[in-house]
Order: C-alpha cells, then sequence, then structure tokens
C-alpha cells in the first residue's frame, strides 16, 4: 500500500515538473517569438510610410485634350497609381483567384500554402515553393530582398502578419495591384491595361482581366508578345477559378474562355517628329530624364490629334506624287496664332521608316532622312516666302500697296564679288506695277527694288522686322537676294512668323505645352504667354489684304490655283529657291496659320515644279479642313489711305 502511495506520489511530482517544463517552454518559446516578431516588425515602416512612398511612375505625354496618349516616357518601370475603385471588380477578382483565394478571410498568411510549400521544398532540398499571399508578394516586393533565405522568409512571415493588422484589405489589395510587375516594364493594374489593351484599368472585360492576372505568374514568359499560347491557357486557368470561387457564372464563364483578345501593339509612340523631338526634348532640357521617369508627371500639350492625323495622311498621300518630281521629303507645321499653341506637326513623311532608304547615297547622304525633325531642326531656304517681311517694313516707312515700282532689267551692282542682275520667276519684265501685284505675283526684280529704296536703304532694316517676328536663325553678311529667301531658316519660326500678320501685329512664341501637371494633379506648369506687339497694326492688315487678294495673284498662279478658297479668305505665299531645292506654301487665317516645306534632306535639286504645286496642294488640303475647327473670320481691312 506505502509502496502504491509512493508510486503515485512519484508520478504526481513527474507531471508537475512536466508541466512546469511545458510551462517553461511555452513561456520561453513565447518570449522568443515575441522577440524575434518585435525585431523584424521595427523594420515595418509606420502606417504613413506606404501612402508617402513615392512610387515610381511613369510621366505621360497626351494631346490637348487629355484623351490621346501621345507617349509614356519610363525607366524601368511604366506605372500610373489608380485608387482601387477605378480598377475594374473582375482584375480584382481574377488576381485573387490566382494568387490568393482566402484574402479575405487569412491575417497575412496562409498556414497550409505554407506547409504545402514547406513539404515540396523538403523534397527538391532547396527553397524554391513561397506559398505566398498578396500581403507577402507586397512586403517582399516593397521592402526586401528577392533572395531565397530563411532569415528573409521570417521577416516576411511577421511583415505580413503585421501589415495586416495595420491596415485594411482593401488597402493592401490597392497597393499591390499598383506595384507588382505585368510584364513590357509595365508596373501596376492601370499600366499594364493601357500597356496591353489600350484601356483603363476600370473598363477591362472578364477575359481581359483574367489575362493581366495570369501575367502575374511570369510577366516575361507568358507575355502576349513571346509566348501568347501559354498565356491563353493560363487565362482559361484563371477563369476557371473565378467560376469555382463563385465571383463568375458558368455563362460568363464561357463567354470569357470564347473572347478573341486583341492586344496592343508594343510600342505606340502618336504624332514622334512633335512629341519625341519637339515636346521630350523641351521636357529633358527642363526636367531631366530620370525626373521624367519616375514622377509621373501628366504633360498636356497644344497638340489638335484629329488634325494632326489629317495632316500626316495628307503629306502621306502628296509625297507618292511629289517623288515623281524628285521631291522625297515634306514637313508641316500648324499653329494657332493668338496663342503660339502648335496645332500639329510633322517634320517629315515617315519616322519610323528605314533610317537608310534607297535614296542614300553609302548610308549618309539621304533625300529623305526619316529621323531628322525638318520642322524644327531644318535651316532651309524659304524663296518667296521670305518677301512679306520686306514689304511690311516698306509700309511700316510709310510706303502703301497702291505704291508703284518699276520692274524692269536692272543692274544692283556688286555683291558677293560680281554684278547682281536677276531675273523674275517667268523670264518677263512688268513695267511700272503696285507694290500689291508685285508681293502677291512674286515678282523678283521690284522686290529687290522694294528691299533696297522703299524698306532700306539698310537691308538690315528688313532682317529687323523679320528677327522681331521670331526668325533667329539671319546671320550677316547680307546681301539684296535675302529679298528672295536666299537665307536660311526654320519652318516652325517661319510659321510662327506669319501669325503675326494673322493677328494683326502682335507675336506669341510657339508653344507645345498647355499645362504640366504633378502625380497629385498639381500644375507646375501653364502656358500663360503675353502677346507683344512687334508690327503695327495697319501694317499688318496691309499684308493681310494684298495676301488674300486672289484676284491680285491670279496673273501668276491663276484664279482656282491651290492658293484659292471659295467663299473664304485666307492669306498665303508661296516660295521656290532659284535651284528648286526647297518648295513652300505658308498661309493663315485670324484663327490658324499652315505652313508647308518640300524638298530633300539632302538639298538634292527637285524638278522645276514650284512651290504652289509641290507645297501647295498639302497647303490646301489642311487648310480646308479647318474651316469647321477653325472657322476663318474676315481680316479687317486696313485704313484707306488718302492721297
Amino acid at each position: 500500500m506505502a509502496r502504491k502511495k509512493y508510486h503515485n506520489l512519484t508520478n504526481f511530482f513527474k507531471i508537475k515538473n512536466l508541466l512546469k517544463l511545458s510551462f517553461y517552454f511555452l513561456l520561453f518559446s513565447f518570449l522568443f517569438l515575441s522577440v524575434v516578431f518585435i525585431y523584424y516588425a521595427k523594420d515595418l515602416p509606420r502606417p504613413e510610410k506606404f501612402t508617402e512612398k513615392q512610387l515610381i511612375q511613369s510621366t505621360k505625354i497626351y494631346d490637348r485634350t487629355g484623351t490621346v496618349l501621345l507617349y509614356n516616357i519610363y525607366g524601368e518601370e511604366k506605372r500610373t497609381y489608380v485608387e482601387l475603385d477605378q480598377i475594374s471588380p473582375y482584375l480584382q477578382q481574377a488576381v485573387m483567384a490566382a494568387e490568393d483565394s482566402d484574402f479575405y478571410q487569412h491575417l497575412g498568411i496562409d498556414i497550409k500554402g505554407m506547409i504545402r510549400s514547406f513539404l515540396a521544398d523538403l523534397r527538391i532540398g532547396k527553397l524554391t515553393y513561397g506559398g505566398s499571399t498578396i500581403n507577402q508578394q507586397l512586403i517582399r516586393s516593397s521592402f526586401l530582398s528577392l533572395e531565397k533565405t530563411v532569415q528573409r522568409k521570417i521577416r516576411e512571415i511577421i511583415l505580413s502578419l503585421e501589415l495586416n493588422r495595420r491596415y485594411s484589405k482593401n488597402q493592401i489589395l490597392e497597393w499591390y495591384l499598383n506595384q507588382i510587375p505585368f510584364g513590357s516594364n509595365a508596373y501596376g493594374a492601370e499600366a499594364a491595361s493601357q500597356t496591353f489593351f489600350n484601356k483603363k484599368a476600370s473598363e477591362l472585360s472578364i477575359a481581359q482581366a483574367a489575362t493581366l492576372a495570369s501575367l502575374i505568374k511570369g510577366p516575361t514568359y507568358l507575355s502576349p508578345y513571346q509566348n501568347k499560347e501559354q498565356l491563353l491557357i493560363r487565362k482559361d486557368y484563371v477563369l476557371g477559378r473565378m467560376k469555382d470561387l463563385e465571383y463568375i457564372n458558368s455563362l460568363d464563364y464561357e463567354n470569357a474562355k470564347e473572347e478573341v483578345l486583341v492586344f496592343s501593339k508594343p510600342t505606340t509612340i502618336k504624332a514622334p517628329y512633335f512629341t519625341l523631338q519637339y515636346i521630350k526634348n523641351y521636357l529633358d532640357e527642363k526636367y531631366g530624364q530620370e525626373f521624367l521617369e519616375t514622377r509621373g508627371l501628366k504633360i498636356y500639350t497644344t497638340l489638335d490629334w484629329d488634325l494632326q492625323e489629317k495632316a500626316e495622311t495628307f503629306i502621306a498621300e502628296e509625297i507618292k506624287i511629289n517623288r515623281s518630281q524628285n521631291a522625297y521629303n515634306a514637313a508641316l507645321v500648324a499653329i494657332d496664332p493668338n496663342n503660339g499653341e502648335v496645332l500639329a506637326m510633322v517634320g517629315g513623311v515617315d519616322y519610323f521608316g528605314d533610317p537608310y532608304p534607297k535614296n542614300c547615297i553609302s548610308g549618309k547622304t539621304c533625300k529623305f532622312d526619316p529621323q531628322f525633325n525638318v520642322a524644327t531642326l531644318g535651316l532651309r531656304q524659304p524663296g518667296s516666302t521670305f518677301k512679306p517681311f520686306v514689304y511690311a517694313t516698306a509700309f511700316k516707312n510709310g510706303y502703301t500697296p497702291d505704291t508703284k515700282v518699276i520692274d524692269e532689267k536692272t543692274n544692283f551692282g556688286i555683291w558677293g564679288g560680281k554684278e547682281y542682275i536677276p531675273g523674275n520667276y517667268d523670264g518677263l519684265f512688268h513695267g511700272e506695277i503696285t507694290l500689291r501685284d508685285s508681293l502677291a505675283q512674286s515678282i523678283n526684280v521690284s522686290s529687290i527694288k522694294v528691299l533696297l529704296d522703299f524698306a532700306g536703304p539698310e537691308i538690315e532694316n528688313s532682317v529687323k522686322t523679320a528677327q522681331d517676328m521670331g526668325i533667329t536663325t539671319l546671320s550677316p553678311p547680307y546681301g539684296p537676294s535675302i529679298v528672295l529667301g536666299g537665307w536660311e531658316v526654320k519652318l516652325l519660326e517661319m510659321t510662327s512668323a506669319y501669325g503675326v500678320f494673322a493677328t494683326d501685329g502682335l507675336k506669341v512664341p510657339p508653344t507645345g505645352i498647355l499645362r504640366i501637371e504633378d502625380s497629385n494633379g498639381n500644375i507646375i506648369e501653364e502656358n500663360k504667354k503675353i502677346p507683344q506687339r512687334v508690327l503695327p497694326i495697319q501694317v499688318s492688315r496691309e499684308i493681310n489684304d494684298v495676301l488674300s487678294d486672289n484676284n491680285a495673284r491670279a496673273a501668276t498662279f491663276g484664279f482656282n490655283s491651290p492658293l484659292y478658297f471659295k467663299n473664304y479668305q485666307v492669306a498665303v505665299k508661296t516660295g521656290t529657291t532659284q535651284n528648286y531645292q526647297d518648295a513652300w506654301a505658308i498661309g493663315y487665317t485670324p484663327s490658324i496659320v499652315i505652313g508647308v516645306w518640300a524638298g530633300n534632306n539632302d538639298n538634292s535639286p527637285m524638278l522645276k515644279r514650284p512651290g504652289v504645286v509641290l507645297a501647295g496642294v498639302i497647303f490646301h488640303n489642311l487648310m480646308e479642313q479647318t474651316f469647321l475647327e477653325y472657322p476663318p473670320t474676315q481680316f479687317n481691312l486696313p485704313k484707306v489711305n488718302l492721297p
């Protein structure tokens, strides 16, 4: 009996000691885990950190309406942050179906999934499978390295639990959907939706949403541009998971499986001469490339996309005809003269064409260089389109369109080491004519007399008028042939300068920017250029009256030339250089100015065709298209000069 009591007492103490040891073990384990948890949890940023975190966001360049994306500037990450309610519920559901079906139920980690992954890792002898929840993926992509170590996994688990404790599920999902890579440099749902389907993330169909969710598993391997077949297989799997989880019904599932997916082209750059070689060059110089690639700016340009498309079409069509005249390239600029806004810009025929086309000599000298912006960079002789600056100078000196000048064979003395005895385009001399007829019919000899006798006596007087109106490329020494366009100019500057006539003497420098907003919508730059008077009102109106006088120019160009618009008043001047290297047409109404150049990049001569033929048709076609959107009004008449 005593032995039995002793045995029971011994068992009691053993159990007591065992319980005591278990208690201490559990206490130690709890304290150890607490220390570990605290040690790693301290690395989790405070709640404000996620909202303060500067996610890399690409800069977007839009047309003037903000609805047409012209170009996306990004470095390694192309991203646009959007709130959860701007992301299609289908995409949210597809992502959870593919990546974390218990997202709204678990505490930040999936115990069952982790155990399955752990056993799989044991079988292969290394850390490979993750079993990661959305929380874990977000923590890993935001704060941890991609190195597969036990220590990193512990930190990931603890930080995921703490993330779940501190933030709502919707907030975590929003961050996740804006953080993850989808391939093709697209990070986040909005960038991925725009990249692959050219639509907002809020507009995705079920099939499109399942496709994007599929890309998360292998952004590169499953790219539709590399492995479309495997991507579609994965898409159908995700659709099946969505049906099993009752996110969609059977009919939705079948329709989504049958939907034909059309992926956007990998790279889309609209209006590249304007976007890349005008706007982006300006942005790079002012803000720097790294700033543009990471800060999510929104650039609202002045470009009228509808007008731009028409301009590109008309040039592409006409150049097919012009090339039979040995004119391989053309450029165009359209500007609103009242605010300097560039509405359309075509710097050449085909930006994405062969950089060394067949018309190149040894890949160097080309009649057509696709990636050279003639509109902004090309220095070309303007021909007779320079004459209005000279006549405007004469009008400033008190002469009028009714003033008479003698057009006759004239020796203008020694210029450039030899006698200067120019002729007219038609080979004739016209005797006594008015300045109106001289300018409208583009008569050379009489125009040189206007330069030297009426606008002079110094040639610099006319040069200063052109410079005041925006021409920056004229360099001395000057000679009388400057009135015939013997010095070099840029198409953009010439078109803008003609805008001074259109506004009765007010200059507004050309601009391609309406406004620039930061990622929070704050305006950091805006077009608020103030018009500056550079030409008297009367002088401008006299030029407008002459250049819009179809009867006055008819003797040279005919009554129904490309310069004439029935029922509309349009001022226009053409130009052709003496050796037929350049052909021009620049014209305007009070609402819009359009300048067109045609020729060859290597300065090789065209066949003997004037600017009214090679550039005038393009000008006419586009100007005619503007009458509805930019309705022209009548020019204000100059005051009558009484004798």
